[in-house]
């Protein structure tokens, strides 16, 4: 429709001539208001694409249309306060992660069906990788029956040489090390590290792969020379990498001889010589995901030979364990519920973390025959559970209980159960309550298993291996403080206010003396890193043990990196 031009001939009133400018101004508004109606249409259509409900697109079986990669480089030079010349130094070095790296780990293509499940395990599966700081998956631009997937991923630095120093119990461990986590952007990680601890020297080599090619099957190999002996490894590995994976098969290769030590009141108190040759084979298979439950079976077989014997030229008593020689097949099975829940601040800083809420069973039985050339009849059990009560938003139980150990002749032998129970309780965005309760209760325990507590195993204001015996509790209180300091745009820093209580029971293997509880209470801080691949997190604690034995000093220093807060 074409509007027709306003007629200037009859112009011989002011009244006239008034009727006609107004008619003008309201058809120039009208024209502009056309004009830019269309523009806001789009403009909403556009926001609106980035705000898509995946229950929608699933109700209306929403094909995938394209898949799009939005790599993120380790500093984000658009942000000013990242935008400085060694950030973007940093970048040019940086080899930002391949294409293909991504694409081989997608559950999904274009031309299947939008499915909100497969896009949030795809970005757990993602997310898992050290060389991603984070992952998101975003459905946007639905049209004529499709949606496209954006997948958002931010590198981090891979390459990571240096010097790394911990102190934890009243010992120090030390390393220097050369460690890239994703050689030319192909997701290969290469180690060489050479490191010193209250065990042992050591240089080692490890190379890992998760993905052989563009399949699921991974591979590590590590090699160790040690000042006590020296340790092989290979395993070559298909998992059940998803949730619907049909089947997985694999293998382990074990190779070591080193030096082991028990301890008394955190001092070495006997040695023995320990020699493991340890080759596992094992296939899997199971129906898939079937209605928000997995179920997979595992057979395969196991040899698992252990030789121990006095230190050649030791300085300390020797304790012996006896030798075991196991050889058995094996059949499991493992039951998962689909119930995964995804948040911030519980055990990171300003990081995702997914959790798995759901129930999940797993049971593994095996023998062990002279027939086969093991040193004696055995049946082999091991028993896992775990789920949480609750919700992550609010407070939350995460439970878990294990149980393992052998039947020979009637008897149990080395039987250990432990109970494990987690409480996160969300007091703001920053602040977050977490308790924990850690019970383990064992049973005709072999020498080289004891049950030990210490400032290595959560006891933070006493020595590392302080107190054995063949059960133990362990409770932690601590208030978590997630702050918004981002010093150097480098780490984020949290803060935490903590009391410990422990004890253990029964036998001690040396018979050695028992405190009965023992407690402590610190304070401490956190670093997490933010572009390195790295997943721990540098604590640095200053506790304070309120009893034990005179030897222990009034404060204990801490610095250690552990995988969460």
């Amino acid at each position: 429709m074409i509007a027709a031009s306003p007629d200037y001939t009859d112009l011989h009133t002011p009244k006239k001539r008034n009727i006609l400018l107004a008619k003008t101004h309201i058809i120039s508004i009208v024209s502009i208001l056309a004009l830019l109606l269309p523009l806001g249409a789009a403009a909403g259509a556009d926001e609106a694409a980035t705000q898509l409900d995946p229950a929608r697109l699933e109700a209306d079986q929403v094909l995938i249309g394209d898949i799009v990669l939005e790599k993120q480089d380790v500093f984000d030079l658009s942000n000013p306060k990242e935008n400085n010349a060694l950030f973007r130094l940093a970048n040019r070095l940086h080899i930002i992660s391949k294409d293909s790296v991504i694409e081989k780990q997608l559950l999904f293509k274009p031309g299947d069906l939008y499915s909100k499940r497969l896009a949030d395990e795809t970005a757990r599966i993602l997310r898992s990788n050290r060389y991603f700081y984070d992952v998101s998956i975003t459905p946007k631009n639905r049209r004529d029956g499709t949606v496209d997937l954006h997948i958002n991923t931010r590198d981090v630095w891979t390459l990571k040489p240096g010097f790394s120093y911990s102190r934890k119990g009243g010992e120090n461990k030390s390393s220097v090390n050369l460690e890239e986590l994703n050689l030319l952007g192909r997701g290969q990680q290469i180690t060489f590290e050479r490191s010193s601890d209250v065990d042992r020297d050591s240089s080692m080599f490890e190379f890992r792969d998760r993905h052989i090619g563009n399949h699921w099957t991974s591979v590590r190999l590590r090699v160790a020379d040690n000042s006590d002996g020296n340790s092989h490894l290979l395993s070559v590995v298909r998992p059940f990498y998803a949730l619907d994976t049909r089947w997985a098969a694999g293998g382990h290769v074990l190779d070591e001889d080193r030096q082991e030590s028990l301890y008394q009141l955190g001092e070495k108190a006997a040695e023995y010589r320990h020699e493991q040759r340890y080759y596992s084979a094992f296939g899997g298979w199971s129906a898939g995901l079937r209605d928000g439950w997995v179920r997979r079976y595992t057979a395969g077989v196991i040899y698992d030979d252990n030789q121990f014997s006095e230190v050649i030229g030791g300085t300390l008593p020797a304790a012996i364990p006896a030798d075991r020689k196991l050889v058995y097949p094996f059949f499991g099975v493992e039951i998962l519920e689909d119930r995964f829940e995804t948040t911030h601040n519980r055990d990171q800083i300003e990081r995702t973390e997914d959790f798995l809420t759901g129930t999940r069973l797993l049971a593994t039985l095996g023998w062990s025959d002279e027939s086969f050339g093991a040193d004696r009849d055995a049946l082999l059990y091991s028993l896992s559970a775990s789920r949480s009560f609750g919700n992550l938003a609010k407070s939350v139980v995460l439970l878990s209980v294990n149980a393992s150990g052998r039947v020979e002749r009637g008897d149990v032998a080395n039987a250990l159960l432990s109970v494990d129970a987690r409480y996160y309780k969300q007091q703001s965005e920053k602040r977050t309550f977490f308790a924990s309760v850690s019970a383990t209760h064992g049973q005709d325990l072999d020498l080289d298993n004891p049950v030990e507590l210490g400032g290595d195993s959560g006891l933070r204001g006493y020595p590392l291996r302080y107190q054995s015996g063949d059960s133990k509790l362990l409770l932690t209180l601590e208030q978590r403080y997630f702050t918004d300091w981002y010093p150097f745009r480098l780490f984020r820093v949290g803060g935490a206010v903590f009391a410990d209580l422990g004890r253990t029971w029964g036998r001690d293997p040396l018979g050695g003396e028992s405190f009965r509880w023992l407690s402590d209470v610190g304070i401490g801080l956190r670093f997490a890193g933010t572009r390195t691949g790295s997943r721990s997190m540098v604590h640095f604690d200053i506790a304070f043990p309120l009893n034990g034995d005179e030897s222990i000093d009034e404060v204990q220093i801490l610095l250690e990196s552990k995988r969460s807060f």
